[in-house]
C-alpha cells in the first residue's frame, strides 16, 4: 500500500471503487480544473451519492456522443480520478459542479448500472521520468506550444506562462494536450499513455501538424485578404477620383456609362457565367473609341443581357378552385385541357417545383386554341406570350443571329421572355404546323432544344452566347394538323385534341360569352336585342359551316350592326329575333341547307355518310344506267373515301346479280 496513490486532499489513498460519472465531448486531465454541466439521472444521482463524502467520482469519456444513456460498453476504460470542489444546483434541473483531475485510472469491473454506474478500479501509477531526452522533448514541446499560441490568437499568453512553470513532464504533456486542436479520440488516447515521455512524445506530434494547418490556413487567408484589400484599394481609388472629376466638372462620360452598366448588371442578378460575359464586354466597351460602330453593338448586347429576367418570376397561383373558376368563367366545355391544366397546378401545389409541360392543342380553326392559352395564363397568375410560327422559314427567327451579321437581334423566344419581363410566362407557339424550310435552315429544328425539358434549361440563342433557362416556362403550341409536325418534334409535346363544338356547345357558348361580346362592341344593351333559343339553332345550322364558333360571331356581329343602326334611327328601341322571318331580314337568304331524310327507297339513288372538317354530314348519290362497256364512270370530286365506297358497291352487285 505504500506506492498507491494519494489524495492530496486528505493524504488517504485513493479508493478501489467509485462512482462512475459518463461525460460527452470532454477529457479530463488529472491536476486540471474545469467546469461540467449535469443533466442526466444517472449522472445526477452519482453526484449526489459522492457529494456527500469524500467527493471523489470516476471520469469516463463515451465514445459516441450522440448516445444519450450510454451503457457500460460505450465508456472508456481509461479515466480519471475527480474531486468534486463545487456543487450548484440548477433551478431547471441538473446541477453544475467543479471538478479537479487528481489521477489516471483503469476500470477492472462494473459494479452496478442502476440508479448509476459504479466500478471497481485500479488508480494508476506514474513514475517521474528524467534524463536529457526527457528534458529536450519538453524543450521541444515549449516551444511548439508557443509558436501554436501566435498562430492560433485563439489562446491567452498567459497559459505559456503556466506551461514554462510546470517541471514534470507528465503534467505538461496533459496541459498542452487540452488546449491544442485535436480530435477527441487523440486526447483520450493521450491520457490512455501512461508513460511521460511517451505522451511528450505524442503531444509534440500533435503540436506539428496543427501548426503546419495553422500556417497554411493563415497563408490562405492573407492570400485572401490580400485580394480583397487590393479590389477595395482599386474602388476607393476609383471612387476618388469620379469625386475629384465631378467637382472639376470633368467627369467622363466612359465612367459614366461604365458605372450605370455595372450597376444594372448587379441589379440583374445573373449567373456567375452570364455575369462575368458582361463584365468582360463592359470592359471592351471601354477600351473602344466613342464613336467606334462596335461600340453600338455591343451597347445593344448589353442592354439585352441586362432585360432578361435572370432571376425574375412571378408566383404562381396555387388555388385550384379559383383556377377552375377562371377556366370556367372563360370557356364552355373543353373539359380534357381544363382537367389537364388542374392536374399540373396539384403538382406544383406539392412538389413546389415542377418543369413545364409542352402542350399542344390540336383542331380545326375557330375552337378557341389561343384564346384558352390566355385564359391559362391568367388562371396560373402568370404573364401571357404570342408568337406565330406561320410562314417562318429561317432559323434565325428561332434561335437568333451571330453578332458578327450587322443589325443582328436575339431569336423570337428570348425576345418574347423579354418583354415578358419574367422567366416563368405562359409562351403560346401558334401554327406550330404551318412552320416551312429552306436553304436558310429548318426552324423546328430549332425548336427541338427549346421544347425539350431535358434540354431547355440551358437554351443556347445565337446572339446571346450565354446559355438561358426555359425549364420553368410552360409552352403551349397549337396546331389544326398534326401531319406536318416532324416526328421528333411532335415526340416532345403532349397533344391534346380540340374535336370542334357540337350544336349544343355552340348555342351555349354563343349565349353565354359571344352575344354579352358583340353587344358591349356596338353599344347594345342586353335589354335591347332578345334572340330566340331556336333562332340561335337556325342561325348556327343556315348560316354556319365550321367547327369553331368564329362564323357564328361574325353573323351575331352582322346581326348587332343592323339592330345599332335600327336604334340609333330611332326606328326601334327593342329587337327580338323569334322566327325564321326576322333572322332572314338580318342575315339574309340561308346559306346552309340540311339534306332532307328519304321516307321512300328509289331506284339508282343511295345516301352516304360523310366527315368533314366541320362535322359529319350526308350526301345524295345518284346513279344512270346508258349503254357502254358496263365501267363505272364517277363524276364530281369525290374523295379517295367515296370512290372505293363506290367501287365496293359496284362488285357487290356483280358478286350477287344472279340472286338480285
Amino acid at each position: 500500500m505504500a506506492d498507491k496513490p494519494q489524495h492530496e486532499a486528505d493524504q488517504e489513498p485513493m479508493p478501489d471503487r467509485l462512482p462512475v460519472l459518463a461525460l460527452k465531448n470532454v477529457v479530463v486531465f488529472p491536476n486540471l480544473v474545469l467546469p461540467i454541466h449535469v443533466s442526466r439521472e444517472k449522472s445526477v444521482a452519482a453526484i449526489d451519492e459522492v457529494f456527500e463524502g469524500r467527493k471523489l467520482i470516476g471520469l469516463l469519456t463515451q465514445r459516441d456522443e450522440t448516445v444519450e444513456e450510454p451503457m457500460a460498453e460505450n465508456l472508456y476504460s481509461v479515466g480519471t480520478i475527480g474531486l468534486i470542489l463545487r456543487k450548484l444546483v440548477l433551478p431547471e434541473g441538473g446541477a453544475r459542479i467543479l471538478v479537479q483531475g487528481l489521477s489516471r485510472f483503469t476500470v477492472k469491473k462494473y459494479l452496478q448500472s442502476d440508479p448509476f454506474f459504479e466500478a471497481r478500479i485500479e488508480a494508476v501509477v506514474e513514475t517521474k521520468p528524467e534524463g536529457l531526452k526527457v528534458q529536450a522533448l519538453m524543450r521541444s514541446a515549449l516551444e511548439h506550444f508557443k509558436e501554436f499560441v501566435n498562430l492560433s490568437r485563439s489562446l491567452p499568453t498567459e497559459i505559456l506562462v503556466a506551461a514554462n512553470n510546470i517541471r514534470e513532464p507528465g503534467m505538461l504533456a496533459d496541459l498542452l494536450a487540452t488546449h491544442i486542436n485535436i480530435k477527441l479520440e487523440e486526447r483520450q488516447k493521450v491520457l490512455e499513455t501512461f508513460s511521460a515521455e511517451e505522451r511528450l512524445k505524442l503531444v509534440n506530434d500533435y503540436l506539428s501538424r496543427e501548426i503546419q494547418l495553422l500556417n497554411m490556413s493563415n497563408e490562405i487567408q492573407s492570400q485572401v485578404q490580400e485580394e480583397v484589400g487590393k479590389s477595395q484599394r482599386e474602388f476607393f481609388l476609383r471612387e476618388q477620383l469620379k469625386a475629384i472629376q465631378r467637382e472639376l466638372g470633368e467627369l467622363d462620360s466612359k465612367e459614366v456609362e461604365r458605372g450605370k452598366y455595372e450597376e444594372r448588371i448587379k441589379a440583374a442578378q445573373m449567373p456567375e457565367e452570364v455575369e462575368k460575359k458582361a463584365n468582360e464586354e463592359v470592359e471592351r466597351l471601354q477600351r473602344l473609341h466613342p464613336e467606334s460602330a462596335e461600340g453600338g453593338v455591343i451597347r445593344t448586347y448589353l442592354d439585352t443581357l441586362c432585360d432578361l429576367p435572370w432571376s425574375k418570376a412571378t408566383e404562381d397561383e396555387k388555388d385550384i378552385g379559383k383556377a377552375q373558376r377562371i377556366l370556367d368563367g372563360d370557356h364552355y366545355g373543353l373539359d380534357e385541357i381544363k382537367e389537364r391544366l388542374l392536374e399540373f397546378l396539384g403538382v406544383l401545389k406539392l412538389t413546389q417545383s415542377l418543369k413545364g409541360p409542352i402542350l399542344c392543342f390540336v383542331g380545326p380553326p375557330g375552337t378557341g386554341k389561343t384564346s384558352l392559352g390566355k385564359s391559362i395564363a391568367r388562371a396560373l397568375g402568370r404573364k401571357f406570350v404570342r408568337m406565330s410560327l406561320g410562314g417562318i422559314r429561317d432559323e434565325a427567327e428561332i434561335r437568333g443571329h451571330r453578332r458578327t451579321y450587322v443589325g443582328a437581334l436575339p431569336g423570337r423566344i428570348i425576345q418574347g421572355i423579354r418583354a415578358s419581363k419574367t422567366k416563368n410566362p405562359v409562351y403560346m407557339l401558334d401554327e406550330i404546323d404551318k412552320v416551312g424550310m429552306d436553304f436558310r435552315g429548318d426552324p423546328s429544328s430549332a425548336l427541338l432544344e427549346a421544347l425539350d425539358p431535358e434540354q431547355n434549361s440551358a437554351f443556347s440563342d445565337h446572339y446571346l452566347e450565354v446559355p438561358f433557362d426555359l425549364s420553368r416556362v410552360l409552352f403551349i403550341t397549337t396546331a389544326n394538323l398534326l401531319d406536318t409536325i416532324p416526328p421528333p418534334l411532335l415526340d416532345r409535346m403532349e397533344v391534346i385534341r380540340l374535336s370542334g363544338y357540337t350544336e349544343l356547345e355552340k348555342i351555349q357558348i354563343a349565349r353565354r360569352f359571344l352575344q354579352p361580346k358583340q353587344l358591349e362592341n356596338h353599344g347594345l344593351k342586353s335589354t335591347q336585342l332578345a334572340i330566340d333559343k331556336r333562332m340561335l339553332r337556325a342561325l348556327i345550322l343556315n348560316y354556319t359551316r365550321e367547327a369553331g364558333v368564329r362564323n357564328l360571331e361574325r353573323e351575331l356581329a352582322k346581326i348587332c350592326r343592323k339592330v345599332a343602326l335600327k336604334i340609333a334611327s330611332g326606328k326601334s328601341k327593342r329587337v327580338a329575333i323569334d322566327s325564321l322571318r326576322k333572322l332572314e331580314g338580318y342575315l339574309g337568304v340561308r346559306k346552309f341547307d340540311l339534306a332532307e331524310e328519304r321516307i321512300h327507297d328509289d331506284v339508282g339513288v343511295a345516301t352516304g355518310m360523310v366527315w368533314t372538317s366541320v362535322g359529319g354530314d350526308i350526301q345524295v348519290i345518284e346513279t344512270s344506267k346508258m349503254l357502254g362497256k358496263g365501267n363505272l364512270i364517277l363524276t364530281g370530286h369525290l374523295g379517295e373515301v367515296m370512290k372505293e365506297s363506290c367501287q365496293a358497291a359496284m362488285t357487290y352487285l356483280r358478286s350477287n346479280s344472279a340472286e338480285l
